[in-house]
């Protein structure tokens, strides 16, 4: 073989390898546009209007795309499902990331925690498990949706809080607690937009307690603060 067929041979090995890369990379990129749609279609339409027409369109790919990828409406909410939960937890460890160091205490969490929540990953993610309640084909996709978003939590708060004094057994129960009056909150706020101010008023008087619960890291109250009736 000689010199210039061995160059264009090694050169259509070359091209091949970096056109299955960047089919690799289209089916990444569809997907993505796909699963974001989905995430829009949600926050924006609800899930019953929520439909693989309206994905696509959104998503700016053909239907057939849309079929070849996600061939139903129940597989592309499963694959979305675990994009948002993979979008919440990059959300709490960016904002974890960019917390300033004075704001690193109780008040800086429930701020962070608060801000998540009503974001667009969080709001598609409530209105799934709202919708699951009388959904039987969604149920099950959603049955372990509270327990993985807690997991999250409960990692962003011991890298907030590693000295806590609190007693191992109170963190999950009120981590938990702390959750449902959040997810509260979230409903609340997707009505009204705290048009009056009732859900900020709520979260600074939480705020008040919770440092009596959890005071700065370093002040000298936290190694003696344990809630009543949580002795271990």
């Amino acid at each position: 073989m000689s010199v210039s067929s061995r160059r264009r041979h090694g050169r259509r090995r070359t091209g091949g390898s970096g056109n299955r890369r960047t089919q690799e990379e289209r089916r990444s990129q569809t997907q993505a546009r796909l699963l974001d749609a989905t995430m829009g279609c949600l926050v924006d339409l609800g899930w019953s209007r929520t439909s693989t027409t309206e994905v696509a369109r959104r998503a700016g790919v053909s239907r057939g795309a849309q079929q070849h990828h996600y061939p139903t409406k129940m597989l592309l909410v499963a694959a979305a499902l675990e994009h948002l939960l993979e979008a919440q937890r990059l959300a709490y460890v960016s904002a974890f990331a960019t917390l300033p160091p004075e704001r690193r205490n109780v008040e800086g969490a429930l701020d962070l925690l608060w801000e998540v929540f009503r974001a667009p990953p969080a709001r598609a993610l409530l209105e799934l498990a709202v919708a699951a309640r009388t959904d039987d084909e969604l149920r099950p996709l959603c049955v372990d949706l509270n327990e993985r978003i807690l997991e999250v939590i409960a990692e962003t708060f011991g890298r907030l809080f590693p000295q806590n004094a609190l007693p191992e057994d109170f963190v999950p129960n009120m981590l938990r607690g702390v959750f449902a009056m959040f997810v509260g909150l979230a409903v609340q706020n997707a009505l009204d937009d705290d048009r009056e101010g009732h859900q900020e008023a709520v979260l600074a008087q939480f705020k008040m307690i919770a440092r009596l619960v959890i005071p700065d890291p370093g002040d000298p109250k936290t190694n003696d603060t344990t809630p009543e009736g949580a002795q271990s």
